[in-house]
């Protein structure tokens, strides 16, 4: 029989290939592949998941007065008007901030204006009084008013009378439909401007900005016509609102193309982080700014979200009242946007550059 050819020796392993991964090659490996960034949007997931439960019920699962404006008129400045405002305090367990006014229809006046709250007219040397609230201010507010004035009445023998001046629509028994469309025109705001930037990468800054103009006006129209038109939850001054969405649906996608310019496939989390873990609990629309914690309600005004709500509560309920001051922090922070998005327009990871429209990579 011819010799069998003698099975082929196993190699000993040798160069690179054949020494133990190290350390820092297994972290080089796992850097590179898939899990990272798997294994990182799970911890951030998680973070951003109990943030949003903590800010949402640090925010409003309490609502407590802190310090709320309140017009007085009459004799609040005697002995009985005294007594009763201090119980009133003593019972709302919170500071009555007092701005006298001459007559009651003054105070109806800064009502409107929503200068204040309530009104308190302290009538006949403080024999009885009478409480204006306005449920469109703040249904909270004037809900915490009028639980407390009978037994304020009662531990005072004050007689007290309460009245809504300015009560909410009929669809609207919670004051909620405005806080609602506002919270749809900031997050459809900000993920119309994620989509363009997944699904239509290649448009360039000025065109980028054109179609977020473009989304936000019909967005804005879409909003405002479904909640009036079609189910009729409250009447909205259409163009007035309208606009007012469509502002802040431009405001928040811009807002997102922002920090898509600077932190890229990261920008998610601080667009999340200032719209929605604190604009939206910060507003006002699902708690009035009285209730709040005293700092998150007075941040909130200077967000895009509380300015939102802001114009538009005041476009619904007081017409011919509405204030320069939330429409010029929407139009600041869309400015600002922009002009850091334009400035610094070559970090964005997205654009086709000057080249014609067939040629750009799909």
């Amino acid at each position: 029989m011819p010799d069998e050819p003698e099975p082929e020796k196993a190699h000993p392993p040798h160069g690179a290939h054949g020494r133990p991964l190290s350390g820092a090659d297994r972290w080089k490996g796992f850097k590179g592949s898939p899990f990272f960034p798997a294994c990182v949007l799970v911890l951030i997931l998680s973070a951003a998941a109990a943030l949003f439960a903590g800010s949402y019920t640090y925010s409003m699962a309490n609502p407590t007065p802190h310090n709320i404006p309140t017009g007085v008129t009459g004799a609040y400045d005697q002995a009985q008007g005294q007594r009763f405002l201090g119980a009133m305090e003593k019972a709302l367990d919170a500071q009555l901030d007092l701005k006298p006014y001459d007559s009651r229809a003054e105070a109806r006046d800064a009502l409107d204006a929503q200068k204040i709250y309530a009104v308190l007219d302290v009538r006949g040397g403080g024999s009885r009084v009478h409480i204006d609230v306005s449920g469109a201010s703040g249904v909270t507010v004037a809900q915490v008013f009028t639980e407390a004035a009978p037994p304020v009445s009662r531990a005072t023998g004050i007689p007290v009378t309460v009245k809504d001046v300015n009560p909410l629509q009929g669809g609207d028994p919670r004051g909620l439909t405005i806080f609602y469309i506002t919270l749809a025109a900031v997050i459809i705001g900000f993920v119309g401007a994620i989509q363009l930037s997944v699904h239509a990468r290649g448009l360039n800054p000025a065109e980028r900005i054109a179609f977020t103009v473009a989304y936000a006006l019909l967005g804005g129209f879409a909003v405002a016509a479904v909640a009036d038109w079609g189910l009729g939850a409250v009447d909205l001054p259409f163009v007035e609102s309208w606009l007012i969405l469509a502002l802040t649906m431009f405001t928040c996608g811009m807002v997102f193309t922002m920090f898509n310019t600077f932190f890229h496939r990261w920008a998610m989390i601080p667009t999340w982080g200032l719209l929605v873990l604190l604009g939206n609990p910060a507003s006002g629309g699902a708690v009035a700014p009285p209730l709040l914690p005293t700092v998150i309600g007075r941040l909130g005004q200077w967000l895009p979200p509380g300015a939102s709500y802001n114009a538009q509560h005041t476009a619904v309920y007081f017409q011919g009242n509405q204030h320069a001051f939330p429409i010029l922090v929407l139009a600041g922070w869309a400015l600002v946007s922009c002009a850091l998005f334009w400035f610094w327009r070559h970090r964005h990871p997205g654009g086709r550059g000057t080249g014609p429209l067939h040629a750009a990579p799909v």
